[in-house]
């Protein structure tokens, strides 16, 4: 899963409530461009009225390969919401996560969810769809239909016997082809520092001398990278449910999925003191419960009112989708409840809520191939077959309950397709130090499923200017969770520029 699901994933609820107001910004100032990138340095955005009221949208060119810039270019999608303030500090940009996630949408949708009103009148918030995602320049892999395949196929054989693992290098050789032939040369440049590159250009057209930017999950990645890149442009940077860039693609998978499990234990917990509960017991025996339940589902062959089939793969899909959210743990006992009794049609709503597919069977994104692709170029996967299976057991070891589930639509699809893609690896795991940059707030929750606090504490350690701010409790990410203290921290920050002495602790 790594981090693909958005770190913003409660803020659904909110949608239909969100309304937007500002006004122009005042006119960009003139930037230095690197040589030979004035052409995308110097652009003037010309912002439209968009969806909802108050926003602004538009779109900025960038190349497909920074290093070769007269290769060929792209389009990227932009929304803000401008303020009139005379308290303004600059633009905002914000990310949240993936990949795969749109940042036009996080802010059209949930400006207004995610950020204080402190935040908003002070900066003009901005959302961008990086290189691969939503209205820019797309990625694109398998139709609909194939796609449903693909996610959602029932296999020939048990999950996690070796005629799958045949069955997935099939599946994968099949799926990178025609990633490779339907993107193009674009497939092999959304790594991460291309998106970084990308922001430093949005940073000058916005007319900021400095970026601001609030990132959450593998948004994170984004905000080291860039402060590697450019330390002496780093503004006020706050990197919220960090990743570890020094980790190799085979140890985060297995951490994360730690991570998973730790937030199943303590839904487990919660769930005993519940009325609505599916297990009975202490803990032990509860997890007992439920790795039975899980272990039944493919030979039970239980199916959604659709007539669609659940198979491990996509229940492991399906368990990771509530973990994210503590709010979304009653939804988790319910598809529990059903699973028992032989219903899987909240289990795979689930999960095409977390793959973006509609009801009718088409998707509203490309979010999967994106991820796969992101996740590819910013990893290192070698070994064949049996260094897959090496890191399942590593895996299954960590996180004895979910981890073989999620895994099997996750780590196994990953380092299989990857091992077989048309693109080399553009990323080497290191530590990002960033000397030079001016102090960047790292805040981790101490029960994250998706991206564990260790890796909050990593990064923190690893930045020269890192600031650990640490929220105690559960779920992904820590701002605009209804934490004051985290809330209040961040805002001072970002909009007063004060750095807290001590992690608060919040």
């Amino acid at each position: 899963m790594t981090t693909r699901t958005l770190a913003a994933l409660a803020t659904a609820a909110a949608v239909a409530l969100l309304t937007g107001c500002g006004i122009a910004a005042p006119p960009a100032p003139t930037m230095s461009a690197p040589a030979g990138l004035e052409r995308f340095y110097s652009q003037q955005i010309d912002w439209a009225d968009c969806e909802p009221e108050g926003m602004e949208c538009s779109t900025v060119t960038a190349p497909i390969d920074w290093s070769n810039p007269d290769d060929g270019d792209i389009s990227l999608a932009v929304v803000r919401l401008a303020t009139d303030s005379p308290t303004r500090v600059g633009s905002l940009l914000m990310n949240p996560g993936g990949p795969g996630g749109s940042g036009v949408e996080l802010v059209q949708q949930a400006a207004e969810f995610v950020t204080s009103d402190d935040l908003r009148d002070n900066f003009d918030i901005v959302g961008w769809d990086p290189r691969g995602v939503g209205q820019s320049t797309g990625v694109e892999c398998y139709g609909p239909a194939e796609m449903d395949e693909f996610l959602y196929g029932v296999p020939a054989n048990p999950a996690g016997s070796d005629a799958w693992y045949a069955e997935q290098v099939d599946r994968e050789k099949a799926f990178a082809a025609a990633c490779a032939t339907n993107t193009g040369p674009l497939l092999g440049q959304i790594d991460v520092e291309s998106n970084a590159r990308d922001m430093d250009m949005l940073r000058a057209v916005l007319g900021d001398s400095k970026l601001n930017y609030l990132g959450f999950s593998y948004g994170t990645s984004f905000g080291a990278h860039y402060a590697e890149l450019f330390p002496e442009n780093v503004g006020r940077l706050v990197l919220d449910g960090a990743i570890d860039p020094s980790l190799p693609s085979s140890e985060t998978f297995t951490v994360q999925m730690a991570g998973f499990e730790n937030a199943f234990r303590a839904y487990i917990a919660d769930c005993l003191s519940t009325t609505a509960c599916p297990f009975v017991g202490d803990l032990e025996a509860a997890l007992a419960q439920a790795g039975e339940l899980f272990a039944g589902v493919e030979a039970r062959a239980l199916k959604s009112d659709d007539g669609r089939q659940l198979t491990a793969s996509t229940l492991g899909t399906a368990l990771a989708y509530p973990l994210y959210d503590e709010g979304s743990w009653p939804a988790l006992s319910q598809m529990l409840t059903e699973l028992g009794a032989g219903d899987a049609t909240l289990a795979l709503q689930f999960a095409d809520a977390y793959n973006s597919r509609n009801d009718d069977g088409t998707y509203a994104d490309q979010s999967m191939a994106v991820y796969t692709a992101a996740t590819c170029l910013d990893g290192t996967y070698t070994g064949g077959l049996e260094a897959t299976k090496a890191t399942m057991a590593a895996i299954e070891a960590a996180a004895p309950t979910v981890g073989e589930y999620v895994s099997y639509g996750d780590w196994a699809h990953i380092d299989i397709a990857c091992q077989n893609w048309a693109y080399p690896s553009a990323i080497t795991p290191h530590a990002i130090v960033a000397d030079g940059a001016a102090p960047i707030l790292v805040l981790g929750t101490t029960n994250d499923p998706a991206t564990p606090y260790a890796w909050a504490q990593a990064m923190a350690d690893q930045l020269a200017s890192g600031v650990l701010v640490t929220r105690a409790g559960e779920g992904h990410t820590a701002y605009g969770q209804g934490n004051d203290c985290i809330d209040t921290t961040v805002d001072d920050y970002l909009i007063d520029g004060t750095v807290p002495k001590a992690d608060p602790l919040c």
